[in-house]
C-alpha cells in the first residue's frame, strides 16, 4: 500500500508514458522461471543432502549425487520450461492463423463474434454500431481483439528463450548453495549437514522476500510461504532417506 500512494500516477499516464507502454510492452516477467528454477535447484539439491544425511551416506556421496543433480535437473528444468513457453507460443501463433482464416472464410460470423463481445461490454445501438464497424474495418485490429477477448490470449507473453535461461541459471545458482559445505569440507558431516540446513533456508527465505517485493506483496509472508515449501520436502526427503536406512540395516558410512 506505500508503494501505491508514492507512485506518481499523473508521470504514468502522460501521453508519451502511455505511448511507450503500448508500443513495447514487458510481457512476463522473468521473476517467475527464476523463483520456479531456484526454489526447484535447492530443493533438488538439499533433498540429496537431507536423504543422504538421513541414510547415513558419506560426504563423497552427497558431492557426487549433488553435483549430478544439479547439472542433469537443472538441464532438464531449463528444457522443459522451454519446450511449455514454446508450445504456448505456437498454440498463439496458431489461434492468429486460425482467426485469419475465419475473418475470410466467415466475415459475417465473426462480425456477430465481435458484435457479441462489446454488447457484453453494455454497448449498445449506434455506438455499437460504430465500435464494430470500426473494429471490422482493419484485420490486424479485428484479429487483435479476437485474440485478447474471445480466446484471451497474448503474443508478449511467451519468451521461449529467455525462460529456459532464467530456470536453468537460478536453478544451478540456487542448488549449488546446499552443497557448498561439503564441497569446501567444512568440519564434520554433522556440521557440513547444519551449515547446509542453515543456507538452504536462508536461500528459500530470499527466494520468497525478493518475490514478495518484485510483486508488492507482503515480502516476510512470501518469504515464509516459500521457506515452508522448502521444509516440507527437505523433511521427506531425510525421513525417506533414514526410513530406508533403517528397513536394509545399513550402517552410516
Amino acid at each position: 500500500m506505500a508503494f501505491r500512494q508514492t507512485r506518481n500516477l499523473a508521470d504514468e499516464h502522460r501521453t508519451d508514458r502511455i505511448r511507450d507502454r503500448l508500443e513495447s510492452p514487458r510481457g512476463e516477467s522473468p521473476l517467475g522461471d527464476f523463483v520456479l528454477g531456484g526454489v526447484d535447484g535447492v530443493v533438488t539439491t538439499f533433498a540429496v543432502v537431507a536423504g543422504s544425511a538421513g541414510g547415513g551416506l558419506s560426504v563423497t556421496a552427497v558431492i557426487i549425487l549433488g553435483l549430478a543433480n544439479l547439472i542433469a535437473d537443472g538441464f532438464s528444468m531449463g528444457i522443459s520450461n522451454y519446450l511449455g513457453t514454446r508450445s504456448r507460443q505456437q498454440e498463439v501463433a496458431q489461434a492468429r492463423a486460425d482467426e485469419n482464416w475465419q475473418i475470410k472464410a466467415n466475415p459475417e460470423g465473426e462480425r456477430h463474434e465481435i458484435r457479441q463481445i462489446f454488447a457484453r461490454k453494455g454497448l449498445e445501438g449506434e455506438t455499437l454500431d460504430r465500435v464494430v464497424d470500426a473494429v471490422t474495418s482493419d484485420d490486424r485490429v479485428w484479429v487483435d481483439t479476437m485474440m485478447a477477448e474471445e480466446l484471451k490470449l497474448s503474443e508478449i507473453s511467451a519468451r521461449p528463450r529467455r525462460a529456459a535461461f532464467y530456470t536453468f541459471v537460478a536453478f544451478v545458482l540456487c542448488g549449488f548453495v546446499p552443497l557448498f559445505p561439503f564441497i569446501a569440507g567444512i568440519g564434520l558431516f554433522d556440521r557440513m549437514f547444519a551449515l547446509s540446513t542453515a543456507l538452504a533456508a536462508a536461500t528459500f527465505l530470499a527466494l520468497g522476500i525478493g518475490k514478495g517485493i518484485v510483486l508488492r506483496a507482503p515480502p516476510l509472508r512470501s518469504g515464509l510461504q516459500t521457506l515452508l515449501i522448502g521444509s516440507v520436502a527437505a523433511a521427506l526427503a531425510y525421513g525417506i532417506g533414514f526410513g530406508l536406512r533403517t528397513m536394509f540395516g545399513i550402517a552410516p558410512a
